[in-house]
Parts: structure tokens; C-alpha cells; sequence
């Protein structure tokens, strides 16, 4: 049975530890700020991670290959993790700077809703609601819709107007 180095050991614990806090800042990191929310270090938490999760990973996988069972062979493989971390942590880097500053569509808004096409759900009567869906963004919404004249269900509709934030004003398309 073979055993693994302590060096060895320790890198992997090191780089384990570092792809639990790139987890925690990719998907939580937003929820739990110590301090006020826009105060920002002068590196993110990815790159620190990154920088130690290539620095452990890339240490162990040395010191297995050297063989390192004196302090100066595991030094060695810590500047072979080293040299393994700079550039994770610079790729870390440009990527998180990609998705803070990616573009992205604005939000739908109720002006979006008129001209879109859609279909009656409930019919409408001539006094009151009835319930229309049409595609916002891509998506489907049903809305609260009201007519000139009464509009049965299946009656293909063009939004021309927003009443509010849920209800539109169709016409048959």
C-alpha cells in the first residue's frame, strides 16, 4: 500500500480548501458581505482562490514527482506550484472581470408589451377581464387583458396598450 508524502498531503488539503472558497464566491459570495457591500480589495476572492487551488493542486502533483521527503524538495514543489498559480490566477482575473462587466439586455418593462402578439387564454367579456399570453423576452406571461368587443379563448391578439404592470388593452391580430 502505497502512502502519500505529508507535503503532498498538505497541497492537496490547501488546494481542496481553495475549491471550496471559489465555490462559496461564485455562487454565494454576493449574500455574505463582511463589510458594506461596495467596498472591494485590491484582488477578488476568486483570484485568491484560484491562486491557492493552482498553488496546492500544483504542489502536490510536483512533490509526487520529485519524490519530496526533505524540506528543500517540498520547496522546490511550492515554487513549481508557484509557477502554476500565477497564471491561474491571472485567468481568474480576466474571467471574473468578463462576467462583472459582461452586457447584458435591460429589463422588460410594460412599454415592452406593446405591439406584442399573443393569444387569448380566458375569454374576454365586454365588461371586465379576460386573460391573454404572449411572449415578453422570449418568455411566455399571461396577463389580465380587456377588449373593445368580446374576444373569445383562442382568438390570436396585438397588445396596443398597458394599463398596468399585469393588464393590457388587445385588439384581434
Amino acid at each position: 500500500m502505497q502512502v502519500v508524502a505529508t507535503g503532498t498531503l498538505v497541497f492537496l488539503v490547501v488546494g481542496a480548501v481553495s475549491v471550496v472558497v471559489l465555490a462559496f464566491a461564485l455562487l454565494g459570495g454576493e449574500l455574505l458581505h463582511v463589510v458594506h457591500p461596495t467596498v472591494d480589495g485590491p484582488v477578488s476572492l476568486e483570484v485568491v482562490a484560484g491562486f491557492t487551488g493552482a498553488l496546492g493542486f500544483g504542489g502536490a502533483i510536483a512533490n509526487e514527482l520529485i519524490g519530496g521527503g526533505s524540506p528543500g524538495l517540498i520547496a522546490g514543489a511550492a515554487g513549481v506550484g508557484v509557477l502554476a498559480a500565477v497564471p491561474a490566477a491571472w485567468f481568474a482575473a480576466r474571467l471574473g472581470r468578463a462576467a462583472r462587466t459582461m452586457r447584458t439586455d435591460p429589463t422588460p418593462t410594460r412599454e415592452h408589451l406593446v405591439g406584442t402578439l399573443g393569444v387569448v387564454v380566458t375569454p374576454i367579456p365586454t365588461t371586465g377581464y379576460g386573460e391573454v399570453r404572449v411572449r415578453l423576452a422570449g418568455q411566455p406571461v399571461k396577463l389580465n387583458a380587456r377588449a373593445d368587443r368580446p374576444l373569445p379563448g383562442g382568438t390570436q391578439v396585438f397588445v396596443v396598450e398597458t394599463l398596468s404592470e399585469t393588464s393590457v388593452h388587445v385588439e384581434p391580430y
